[in-house]
């Protein structure tokens, strides 16, 4: 009986052993990784520094398992698991942070990077197309239901400070009407928009639409996908994160987007080798990959000696987003799904870009029709929820109350990132609302602060 017994245990050790050694050598590289890209964006990029962005960011299981080395001399930034799984993320100015997947420092300092430098803004026109902000009191809007907004917001009902709003910036008929930033943040502080790129990558994608290089209801242009059964997969499907590709999108473990993020060289290159599960058109899916198989779009699309001026030149400038970087990964390709910073009245100018029907300051950055056609629900999608990267309130099919924000008028659509960040465009309000945070439990009320706001408003 006893050695029926120790077989038993020893048996059930193994087991264990087994699952911890599989738990540490999937998860400790991204444990790692994540902390270092992190940690080197925010203090390269945002000028924070390390052990603010270790505490803030890095805090909890089982993030909190990594130790830290940073290079201010050489602008990198290790991470290890008590030792083991070392990453390295370095920081090049213009090009932001990125992780050392599959190539060396030297190597990777050979790459292409920007080379166009911001236009200078204007100190004397009006914000957005200049720095001055006006001071004066917009008529019809209610200041003290403002105020309110802006409290609810800020505020922090739990025990512990979860919600942690970094900035709110309401932008009404094109004037600011509310900015506030918490403590250690102000309206020069870039900060991440994690998913809000994906929006980014749609206007990309809108540009070289309007350039007739891509056509959203054509086969994907992706050579490896033509002689397979992937060949009818449309760009509009992925766009609409319809593609019926095989993914896994989870954060709490190793898993294809965990590990495209923080293990893989070219991210797009790793996405776009999923196979086939579903009948493109017939299944929705949130999917980071799908995302990057769109920036790999946009890099095949654009010359190669451009390609990192891009954003810039064709996007970002044009509107004035001049403290906009969006990061490449280790194969030089913009990561399209996740790695993007700007400050908060960028942010809202991005924003504006969609409000204004993809028109800036009488210039037609984005294809007339673009703006309607990002925000027209994708068919896959049960609550009418999802367009081409932008979410969105229309509500369910024939139910249009049914929606994410009742309170909100059903023309509302966002861009959304991890850990609380949006950008909310509301036409019919002339509404265009920017919200930053490292939120952590003890979420915002979304529909009651947007409620607020839009009962403020003529």
């Amino acid at each position: 009986m006893r050695r029926i017994l120790r077989i038993t245990l020893l048996v059930a050790l193994a087991i264990a052993l087994t699952f911890v050694f599989r738990f540490c050598w999937r998860s400790f590289p991204i444990i790692s990784g994540y902390g270092a890209k992190n940690i080197c964006s925010n203090v390269f990029i945002a000028g924070r520094s390390p052990v603010d962005v270790i505490k803030n960011e890095l805090e909890g299981f089982p993030l909190s398992l990594g130790t830290y080395k940073v290079n201010l001399q050489d602008s990198t930034v290790t991470g290890t698991v008590f030792g083991f799984a070392k990453r390295v993320a370095i920081y090049r100015s213009g090009m932001g942070a990125t992780l050392l997947n599959g190539i060396s420092k030297e190597d990777f300092f050979k790459e292409a990077r920007k080379t166009v430098a911001p236009p200078p803004v204007s100190d004397s026109l009006a914000w957005p197309y200049g720095t001055k902000i006006k001071d004066s009191v917009v008529a019809g809007v209610d200041k003290k239901m403002i105020d309110v907004a802006l409290d609810s917001a800020f505020s922090e009902p739990g025990e512990k400070k979860n919600r942690r709003t970094r900035a709110v910036l309401i932008v009404y008929n094109g004037q600011i009407i509310a900015e506030r930033y918490a403590d250690g943040f102000n309206a020069s502080s870039k900060l991440i928009g994690w998913s809000m790129t994906k929006s980014v990558t749609n206007a990309l994608l809108g540009i070289l639409v309007k350039d007739g290089k891509l056509e959203v209801d054509a086969p994907a242009p992706i050579a490896e996908w033509k002689n397979d059964d992937r060949k009818n997969i449309t760009l509009k499907n992925l766009m609409q994160m319809s593609s019926g590709l095989k993914w896994e999108e989870n954060y709490t473990k190793s898993c294809d987007a965990t590990n495209m993020l923080y293990k893989e060289k070219d991210m797009g290159g790793f996405a776009l080798l999923a196979p086939k599960e579903k009948k493109p058109n017939s299944f929705f899916y949130y999917s980071s990959g799908t995302t990057n198989i769109l920036s790999h779009i946009v890099r095949e699309n654009v010359p190669a000696s451009e390609y990192h001026d891009f954003p810039y030149k064709r996007l970002f400038y044009k509107i004035g987003m001049n403290s906009a970087i969006v990061e490449p990964d280790a194969g030089g390709t913009f990561v399209g799904s996740s790695y993007s910073f700007a400050t908060a009245r960028d942010w809202a100018k991005f924003g504006l870009l969609y409000l204004n029907d993809g028109v800036w300051n009488g210039e037609r950055i984005l294809p007339e029709g673009w703006v309607k056609y990002s925000t027209t629900p994708a068919t896959t999608h049960p609550m009418g929820m999802y367009g081409a990267q932008w979410w969105l309130n229309a509500g369910a099919p024939g139910n249009p109350a049914k929606r994410e924000y009742p309170n909100v008028p059903a023309d509302c659509y966002w861009a959304d990132g991890y850990e609380g960040q949006y950008i909310w465009v509301i036409p019919s309000k002339k509404l265009v609302i920017v919200r930053l945070a490292l939120e952590h439990g003890n979420k915002l009320n979304a529909d009651k602060f947007l409620h607020d706001v839009v009962t403020a408003v003529p």
